[in-house]
């Protein structure tokens, strides 16, 4: 009867041990990997964003359709315009009324608003330069009255993105060696309560070899596990952010995200098995008495 609840005490330990390194490995992975994935959409995010960038021509009202007309195609056949989008007086009117809840032009007795065109530029020619060239040029037409974009913005932009990307390559690195080292710390706990098994086998006779290759067989398989499971969270707050930012298209980044699961299933099974590998061969080479 002791001998069976001692067993059974044994397995509970087994089991939380076993329970605790998946835990660690799983979480360290799965924030591994979604570092890993900002620093490879550090790019396309970037994009997204100067894409964002509007820049707004607004236009006399007696400019005439066929000057908006070649105004609007000459600015298309530009290889830095992305879209263009004409907005009439009459509809910016409405929907200013709508923002501030009240008929303003009722108001008023007239509309005060221009017909304007926004354009949005490839994020390659987005910068201080290329954006300032092109509102001088589109400024010069007699019948364009003003055109504005938000200039400290894409400085902003120019200034912070190579910085952000910096920023991001370092803390995956230095996360990178910290999950190296909690792991390894998980895997040798794991290993240290058994080091009385170990060193039996040995005292009767086991090889070096025979001894390790269950403990790092049980530890690879942890590491398949923990590496499943943290891709499966990985590939949830994908799916999420996804929903939230179709935008983005993280899911037609594919080269990305097989480099990133790769590298964390990759990673999950290496760590395990090298640290299993090491921590196994420390107690191996104990002493008898320096296990105690």
């Amino acid at each position: 009867m002791a001998k069976k609840k001692y067993d059974n005490y044994q397995k509970r330990r087994v089991r939380s041990s076993y329970i605790s390194v998946v835990v660690s490995i799983t979480v360290v992975l799965f924030f591994l990997g979604i570092l890993g994935l900002f620093l490879l959409n550090a790019k396309n995010v970037a994009t997204h964003f100067k894409e964002q960038i509007v820049m707004t021509v607004y236009l006399k009202d007696s400019a005439k359709d066929i000057e908006v007309t070649q105004l609007q195609k000459k600015i298309q056949l530009d290889p830095a315009t992305k879209k263009v989008n004409f907005t009439p007086k009459e509809e910016a009117a409405a929907q200013y009324s709508r923002d501030i809840g009240e008929d303003f032009v009722e108001f008023l007795g007239y509309n005060p608003l221009l017909n304007s065109v926004d354009i949005y530029f490839n994020a390659a020619f987005v910068n201080t330069l290329s954006l300032t060239q092109t509102q001088r040029e589109i400024a010069s037409e007699s019948f364009v009255d003003e055109v504005i974009y938000d200039q400290p913005l894409v400085t902003l932009l120019d200034e912070n993105i190579q910085k952000i990307s910096f920023v991001l390559f370092l803390c995956t690195v230095l996360f990178v060696v910290i999950a190296l080292l909690l792991i390894n710390s998980s895997i040798r706990l794991s290993i240290y309560s058994k080091r009385f098994v170990i060193k039996t086998m040995q005292l009767v006779g086991a090889t070096k070899s025979f001894i390790r290759k269950p403990f790092i067989w049980s530890h690879l398989r942890l590491g398949i596990i923990s590496s499943l499971l943290a891709l499966i969270a990985l590939t949830l707050v994908l799916w999420e952010i996804n929903k939230r930012f179709p935008e983005l298209g993280l899911w037609n980044q594919t080269f990305e995200l097989m480099i990133v699961f790769i590298g964390i299933f990759v990673l999950g099974i290496s760590i395990t098995g090298l640290s299993t590998f090491f921590a196994t061969q420390r107690y191996l080479n104990l002493k008898t008495d320096a296990v105690y």
